[in-house]
Order: C-alpha cells, then sequence, then structure tokens
C-alpha cells in the first residue's frame, strides 16, 4: 500500500506545479489506510488546513486513480520525522497517537452527490471555457475549441494540440468535453491520458479479457480525448491498437482530441502511419503566455480563488515567473498562502523579502550570452560554428533563431544582437528576426523548436 502512495504522490507531482508541490506536499505521508479512512499527515497544523481546504480534491482524485477504495479522508498534523512509514508499523495505533488524531480535524468524503470528475467520461468539471484565460498564446487553440465544440467531427478532426507542460492544454481539451455535454447529454465522450490507455491494454492482455469489449469501450464513443500522447513512445502494440481505433472513429466522423507536449513527427518510434494521421487538420500549439498574459491568468485566478492581490504583486509574479501557467499558478498560491499566514497583503509580502517557493530555479536575469548558448547547444553546435560566417542552411537558421530570442527575450537592440551573434550590420538581424516570426505563421516544428528552448533557459 505504502508503494501505491508513491504512486499517488506522483500522479499529484505532475497535476499541480512544482512550487506548489514543494510547498505543500513534500512532506506529506501516509499514516494508515483501515476501515475505509485513508490518514494523511501533515509536517505542520497550517499545511494540514490547506491541504484539507484547497488540495482535497486532488487528494482524493489521485486516491481514486489509484484504485485506492476509502469512504473519508483524516488529515493530521505530526512531524514527518515521527510519521511511521512501513506498512506493518501502521497497523496498529499508539494510545498517544489515538489522543493526538481525536483532536483532529476529520474530513468526511461521504461521495459527494457531485464530484469534480466524471466517473463515466473522466472530465473534471472545474475545467470550462470561462475559466479558461485566452490571450495571443492561445488565441487559435481556443477558437479551434469552439469550432470543435459547435461541430464535432468535422472540420477540425482529428484536433491535435501540442505544447510545452504547464500551459493548459488538459484544461482546454477537457473543457471542449465538458462543453459538447452540456450541448448534448446524450453524447458519449471519453477523457483518458494514454497511460491510462495503455494500462487498459495491457490489463486485457495479461487477464485474456475479450480484446473486442475493449475496443468496443471507445468505438462506441463520439467524442475521445487523448492527453500526453508522447508517453506512448516505445509502447509498439498499444499503437497499433490507438491506430485501429482512430482511424474506425474517424471513419465514423466521430472527434478526436489528441494533446502532446511536441508534434507526432518529432517522437521517436511512433509510427509514420500514425503520425501522419494526428496532423490530418493541421497541428495547433500553445505558446508560452506573454507578460501581458500572464497577468491576465494571475487575475483571474486570484479572482477565481477569491483573493485580494495588489496589481504590483501581480506584475512582480509575471516578469519572475517565465515557465509555464502551472509554475505561475502555484507561486501565485505559494505568496498568498504566506501573506495569509503572516497577515500582510501580497504586496507587502513581497516588501518583506518574500521567497519563491521554487527555491532550485535560478533567479538571475537570463544573459545575452545564455541565449545564444543554449540555441547552440539545442542544434548541437558550437557558439563559435554558430556565430561564424558558415552560410549552411541549418546553421543560418539556428543563428536566426538567435537574433529572434535576443529580440524578444531582451528587447536588444538589431545593433546589439548583430554583435552578438557576429553579423555585420543590423540589416542582417533585421531579416533573420523577420524570416523567423514569418516561418512561426505556419512551421509547426519551429514552434516547438522555440518552445523547448525557452524551456531551458528558464528552468
Amino acid at each position: 500500500m505504502f508503494d501505491v502512495w508513491k504512486n499517488v504522490m506522483a500522479e499529484i507531482e505532475q497535476n499541480v506545479s512544482h512550487s506548489t508541490f514543494v510547498t505543500w506536499f513534500d512532506d506529506v505521508t501516509l499514516v494508515n489506510i483501515a476501515d475505509g479512512v485513508v490518514k494523511i499527515g501533515a509536517s505542520n497544523p497550517f499545511k494540514r488546513a490547506t491541504l484539507e481546504k484547497k488540495y482535497g480534491n486532488v487528494i482524493q482524485e489521485a486516491l481514486k486513480n489509484n484504485d485506492i477504495d476509502f469512504t473519508r479522508v483524516e488529515y493530521v498534523s505530526q512531524p514527518a520525522s515521527k510519521v511511521v512509514r512501513k506498512a506493518r508499523e501502521v497497523t496498529t495505533e499508539s494510545t498517544s497517537q489515538r489522543k493526538m488524531d481525536r483532536a483532529e480535524r476529520v474530513v468526511e468524503i461521504a461521495i459527494p452527490k457531485k464530484e469534480n470528475r466524471n466517473e463515466k467520461t473522466g472530465l473534471n468539471s472545474k475545467y470550462t471555457l470561462d475559466s479558461f484565460v485566452t490571450g495571443t498564446n492561445n488565441d487559435l487553440a481556443v477558437s479551434v475549441a469552439r469550432s470543435v465544440i459547435s461541430a464535432p467531427g468535422t472540420k477540425f478532426n482529428p484536433f491535435f494540440l501540442y505544447g510545452g507542460p504547464g500551459l493548459g492544454k488538459t484544461h482546454l481539451v477537457q473543457a471542449i468535453g465538458n462543453e459538447i455535454l452540456r450541448n448534448n447529454p446524450n453524447a458519449k465522450v471519453l477523457y483518458i491520458p494514454i497511460n491510462k490507455f495503455y494500462q487498459d491494454f495491457v490489463s486485457t492482455i495479461q487477464k485474456s479479457k475479450d480484446m473486442e469489449s475493449f475496443r468496443q469501450k471507445y468505438l462506441k464513443l463520439d467524442v475521445l480525448i487523448i492527453d500526453d500522447f508522447q508517453l506512448i513512445v516505445g509502447k509498439e502494440k498499444s499503437q497499433e491498437e490507438f491506430f485501429d481505433i482512430f482511424n474506425e472513429l474517424y471513419q465514423k466522423e466521430r472527434q478526436l482530441i489528441v494533446t502532446s507536449d511536441r508534434l507526432p513527427s518529432e517522437l521517436k518510434t511512433v509510427d509514420e502511419r500514425l503520425a501522419s494521421r494526428l496532423t490530418w487538420a493541421g497541428p495547433v500549439d500553445i505558446q508560452m503566455p506573454s507578460f501581458e498574459d500572464r497577468c491576465a491568468i494571475l487575475k483571474s485566478k486570484a479572482e477565481f480563488m477569491g483573493a485580494d492581490i495588489e496589481d504590483e504583486a501581480i506584475e512582480y509574479l509575471a516578469n519572475n515567473i517565465k515557465t509555464n501557467i502551472r509554475d505561475l499558478e502555484g507561486e501565485l498560491n505559494h505568496l498568498l498562502a504566506l501573506s495569509e499566514l503572516r497577515g500582510v497583503t501580497p504586496l507587502e509580502m513581497l516588501g518583506n523579502g518574500y521567497a519563491r517557493a521554487n527555491d532550485n530555479r535560478p533567479k538571475k536575469t537570463i544573459t545575452a550570452r545564455q541565449i545564444v548558448k543554449t540555441v547552440a547547444d539545442f542544434y548541437d553546435l558550437s557558439v563559435e560554428e554558430m556565430c561564424g560566417k558558415s552560410r549552411v542552411a541549418h546553421i543560418k537558421n539556428a543563428r536566426q533563431v538567435s537574433m529572434y530570442l535576443l529580440s524578444e527575450e531582451l528587447s536588444m537592440s538589431t545593433t546589439k544582437i548583430a554583435l552578438e551573434v557576429g553579423v555585420k550590420d543590423h540589416t542582417t538581424v533585421m531579416h533573420g528576426i523577420k524570416k523567423i516570426r514569418e516561418d512561426l505563421k505556419s512551421n509547426f516544428g519551429l514552434h516547438s523548436q522555440i518552445a523547448e528552448i525557452k524551456e531551458r533557459l528558464y528552468e
């Protein structure tokens, strides 16, 4: 059971930002499971209350996804060093432990009448278009999503959505499923991560179950939403099965929606036929949000939480968190929690020497040299080679990507960029930046490359 708990924590870590996980889950432990009661230990009363209030649904969902049966969860406060970790040591509790537990608050789960996650569809009702902040980084994806909602299985089929982790892909595709069901409650919709598809497929084979019943689970659907497609890499039999299901659903004009962190053509060992079919309708990407978009996202999240936060505090977070939306939300949660704990406003908290939750993330400003070196490394070039006089296509492309990022990320003048990348004059830089911007309108592979370079810069 304690091995299963590791899986529970691993799933939670995937579903929240790194800073949120470090702040609230790093030392959370499983104390015991007995008679349908899951007892979870937190290191202090404040953390226990926060887990209960803000992250109870996340914990419940992870428990269910790992087949842990329960009727209620108890959150107890106790130092991590005192939590018993071995299963044989938690089957009976000491008298002192029972006294302490009775003093703690008990959260009754009691199987709510209307849970966030629909067991039949896999959809979480909290993911809606109303709560999805649209910006310049995702407006095309939202436009396509609305088209899919209005006419599933027609123009944008399949809908292949890709982008880096934490940018809102899961939110958007689940919102599509929820909106389709709102328009047509009788529609058969299923959201499933690809690793769950793989696990079900393997289980069917291992237990010698009827493979046809496995297929019919999917073939009867009106809408199939597959998340994290990149995790199917190396699973050849699962790819074959998914390929067959995909083809049959497509022939029936059923809507297919697939997310991935990169294009199918960039995934090693993925069948070329499947990779081609997934992008038949044209892939759509979600990019890193701009500063203005990050501010809008933070304000929206704060309003949703009913929290008051000053514009200056919003701008501070937007300026300093440039990784993804998940980290942005986690940092907001961390700041609000600390300001509440210390009885000050978020802006006062910043003025008092606020420490960001993700202490492992570099705090220094990104420099021009870092951008040039990161781009060169990404394209397997030396800095000298990339910034030399070579006109070979792939080297010239890397040089132009450097120009583009120096302009976009640091707002450097074209004259200074010319000095950094070793070209003679600023007109060459202007041409290079313009070319990359034009290519980004139609070159989806370039979108993915620049997104990955940015992740490396700010990780």
